[in-house]
């Protein structure tokens, strides 16, 4: 079986809301959560990078300390596995870690607003191995500009270059999921190592904000960097991203409440709602959503569709710039027959179908993101890069 290093994995943000930050019972299935030990073992996971995400409307201070009790969770989650996880510094550490057979752990954070703009802090959270920051999450922040709000930056500030400039000498990935594409090119235009994505779509596919277009694209060879696609429905599935278009829209019409960032993979009349007790109810229990609901079914994504994704990243950017960044945890709308972190197999075996050859396969499993990662690791300069 091949094995996947996977960009982006919500688990340590699930297990600090829904489970009151327990690393407990990770052995077995915790529905609603997809990712458990005995499923990353099914899918074939090698690596993953374990996303510290925190709301970016949150003050910035308040973000950090939540950053870094996620962080904890992932460190304390890797002790209470030793036989089954270990933190990753570098590439190096990741292939070594493989080779044992246990899971190499690695942490991201999704969202600059969590350095509340100090490089201090960024060196700091780079010591407790943090491998890569997402400059921005659904809002701005003060020196970049998020694919989904209004623009204010231009892309990069010179605040918001001097952080990618000293991300990259202390060889932290710079991650470009969810900035403005603005801000993806300010970004390439000063790097001097690899950027990656760590979970998005192509936009030539399906036309979300959150997704990379193809001038974008074009740009990773010469900078070596990597898109990981995604298997979120709405990124994927442009009738899954239109159909939550309306049920927004829907439900503005009908004067609720503010509508949930994300509609439950159940939202049907009569569906158990995956959602725990302590996050919003879910849209479906709403009686004045039900009728319209009922009569317009939420379209799910395919296995199919994320491969279109893929194969048109390597046609645009090659197939050394490509990998895999599911968002398991970070969002229930994930493609039918992926539905958790046992189903990479699936996706895989959809591509073989299409005629990729297995050396083909490897560099979109794991052989592309960990080249990404030595070329930042041999890039650094800074003498506390894990790697001197």
């Amino acid at each position: 079986m091949l094995l996947i290093i996977d960009g982006h994995n919500d688990l340590p943000m699930r297990l600090r809301e829904w489970h009151a930050s327990s690393v407990a019972e990770l052995e077995r299935e915790r529905p609603p959560l997809h990712t458990d030990l005995p499923r990353l073992r099914a899918g074939g996971v090698g690596g993953q990078f374990w996303s510290v995400y925190v709301p970016s409307d949150l003050p910035e201070p308040v973000a950090l300390a939540h950053t870094l009790e996620q962080i904890d969770i992932v460190h304390r989650m890797v002790a209470a596995y030793p036989d089954d996880l270990e933190i990753a510094y570098t590439a190096d550490d990741v292939q070594r870690i493989m080779a044992t057979g246990r899971i190499a752990s690695l942490i991201g954070v999704e969202g600059g607003h969590s350095l509340a703009g100090s490089l201090g802090v960024l060196r700091s959270l780079a010591r407790l191995g943090v491998r890569y920051v997402t400059l921005t999450h659904n809002h701005n922040t003060a020196w970049a500009d998020s694919a989904t709000d209004v623009p204010a930056a231009g892309g990069l500030t010179a605040e918001g270059q001097a952080i990618v400039r000293e991300m990259q000498r202390i060889g932290v990935l710079v991650d470009l999921s969810h900035v403005a594409a603005t801000t993806m090119h300010a970004a390439l235009d000063i790097a001097t190592a690899p950027v990656i994505f760590s979970h998005s779509g192509a936009r030539a596919v399906t036309d979300h904000p959150r997704n990379v277009p193809d001038d974008v694209l074009t740009r990773l060879p010469s900078n070596g960097g990597v898109i990981q696609l995604t298997f979120v429905s709405y990124f994927v599935a442009a009738e899954t991203f239109e159909w939550k278009l309306a049920a927004d829209a829907e439900w503005e019409r009908l004067g609720l409440p503010p509508v949930p960032n994300e509609w439950p993979a159940t939202s049907q009349p009569g569906a158990e709602s995956p959602v725990p007790v302590n996050l919003p109810v879910d849209p479906a229990a709403e009686p004045a959503f039900r009728a319209w609901l009922a009569a317009n079914p939420k379209p799910s994504a395919t296995i199919a569709q994320v491969a279109a994704h893929v194969e048109h990243a390597r046609e645009v950017a090659g197939v050394d710039h490509i990998g895999i960044g599911g968002d398991y945890d970070g969002t229930p709308e994930v493609a039918a027959g992926l539905d958790d972190v046992s189903g990479y197999p699936r996706l895989l075996d959809e591509l073989r179908g299409r005629g990729w050859s297995e050396p083909d396969l490897a560099k979109l499993a794991n052989g592309n993101v960990l080249r990404a990662l030595r070329q930042a690791d041999e890039h650094a300069t800074d003498p506390q890069h894990p790697r001197r």
